[in-house]
């Protein structure tokens, strides 16, 4: 039974939805969002605006459509987006989701960045291991003891590392808008970006982890809008809603920002090996040598904001569905994980992260659409069921083809990518789980409608 009156039955102020706005954008805004669109911007050159709104379609509007899935089906966290399929599959969901944006790959990366581009320059190159062992334990242990005291989330993130944060980020904007590196429409097109800019930048988009997070942050952001009286499931989606538009905009614009700085560097810089080095020689050309120290508190700060977010919800959720083990055990156990991960190095996280992102991408996508829209076929379980079994196989093809090639160049791995070219539409753009996912919805939504239909007509012919 959910409560039929709020704690709070007052609106809340315009204050209290900044802070849960600000909230928002810190627990999305971390590691990837700020390297990933200029790296972007690089990559595209000239064709940036197109492969920007590619970006944003899976980095902006996705996240936000997960927020509205979390407030549409008055869920409390990833594993209610999965129910409709069964407990198993919402078990299994959850751990996998929690598992890639946690302690296999998403919290490790919010490390390995800002000590990658913002610490390591600084330090002699032999320290470079035994400094990333250093920082990743002082990072985490920061994280743990942040995110110890649940009520502290929201103000430790909402109320002050978020504004240190916008503060320094729009410091390099300024810079960069006052004195351009060069004309972004003019630059050079990267071969991927000439034809297909678009899907490349909408492919771009799963590095964010953003949708993922989105379902994952959902226990978060649902107990942080009780804690300001909005308990009944109505208006805590409600305020779910509005925050979440807020805080997608402002990320949007900031991406957008990011995505022109990057394709403006090419007028200075070579395309880089990834958009943090890439960012580091924008600050350092604004700034020389102070350009360093700000920008490692930069993505320091940022980072840690997801990194509390990350471990927070990963042990809110294991402690709701495995609960003989506490909170605070679930919280030290990602954070550990974290820091053992962490110290194998960005390249490899990010080489070994991009597979499992193809895999549960296009799940993700097919489940947040269906909740979404799930008011339309009272989430009936046959249209999830279709809809996901027609996805399975282009998304572990996709995954095959993701992986480095000791595994997408094997003689298996090729005879997959030889099937999935020749058989699946859209697959040249990495898009090929569209299709199958789109029938498979019909066919469920089909069903859906006509069992009333042919369920009266069997009652009919049976009274006769």
């Amino acid at each position: 039974m959910h409560n039929t009156q709020d704690l709070n039955p007052n609106p809340l102020t315009k204050k209290q939805y900044f802070v849960v706005s600000s909230m928002l954008f810190a627990l999305f805004f971390g590691a990837g969002n700020l390297i990933f669109p200029i790296h972007l911007g690089q990559l595209a050159g000239a064709h940036w605006v197109t492969a920007g709104l590619g970006f944003l379609v899976t980095a902006v509007l996705l996240p936000l459509l997960s927020v509205l899935a979390i407030s549409t089906t008055h869920s409390q966290g990833v594993y209610d987006i999965g129910a409709p399929l069964g407990r198993y599959f919402a078990l299994a969901f959850m751990v996998l989701i929690h598992l890639t944006i946690g302690p296999l790959f998403g919290t490790p990366r919010t490390a390995t960045v800002p000590f990658t581009v913002g610490v390591q320059p600084m330090l002699p190159s032999s320290w470079a291991h035994g400094g990333l062992l250093l920082f990743s334990a002082l990072f985490f242990g920061t994280a743990f003891l942040i995110s110890y005291k649940q009520s502290n989330i929201m103000d430790m993130l909402g109320r002050v590392l978020n504004p240190v944060f916008l503060l320094l980020l729009f410091s390099v904007f300024f810079l960069g808008f006052l004195h351009p590196l060069g004309a972004a429409g003019s630059q050079a097109v990267t071969a991927d970006y000439q034809s297909a800019s678009f899907f490349n930048g909408f492919l771009q988009g799963y590095n964010t982890m953003d949708a993922l997070a989105g379902l994952a942050f959902g226990v978060t952001v649902v107990t942080a809008i009780k804690q300001l009286g909005k308990t009944t499931p109505r208006s805590n989606g409600k305020v779910t809603m509005k925050a979440g538009f807020l805080a997608m905009t402002m990320i949007g614009l900031i991406y957008a920002a990011l995505i022109w700085l990057g394709a403006t560097t090419l007028s200075q810089f070579k395309v880089s090996a990834d958009g943090g080095v890439a960012f580091n020689q924008i600050v350092t050309h604004y700034l020389g040598g102070a350009g360093h120290a700000l920008l490692a508190v930069l993505i320091t700060v940022t980072c840690l904001t997801t990194a509390v977010g990350l471990v927070a919800a990963f042990a809110q959720d294991f402690q709701k569905h495995f609960p003989k083990v506490s909170y605070h055990t679930w919280l030290a156990v990602t954070c550990f994980a974290s820091f053992l991960t962490a110290n194998f190095g960005l390249d490899k996280i990010i080489s070994w992260s991009t597979p499992m992102l193809m895999f549960l991408y296009p799940f993700a996508m097919v489940l947040i659409v269906l909740s979404v829209a799930s008011p339309l076929f009272k989430r009936d379980p046959v249209v999830y069921l279709l809809s996901v079994v027609f996805t399975t196989v282009p998304a572990f093809l996709d995954m095959v083809a993701a992986f480095p090639p000791v595994v997408s160049q094997s003689t298996f791995g090729q005879s997959l990518g030889a099937f999935q070219q020749n058989f699946l539409p859209l697959a040249s753009l990495g898009l090929d789980w569209l299709v199958p996912a789109v029938v498979g919805a019909i066919l469920g939504l089909a069903a859906h409608f006509l069992r009333p239909v042919l369920a009266g007509r069997t009652s009919t012919s049976s009274n006769q």
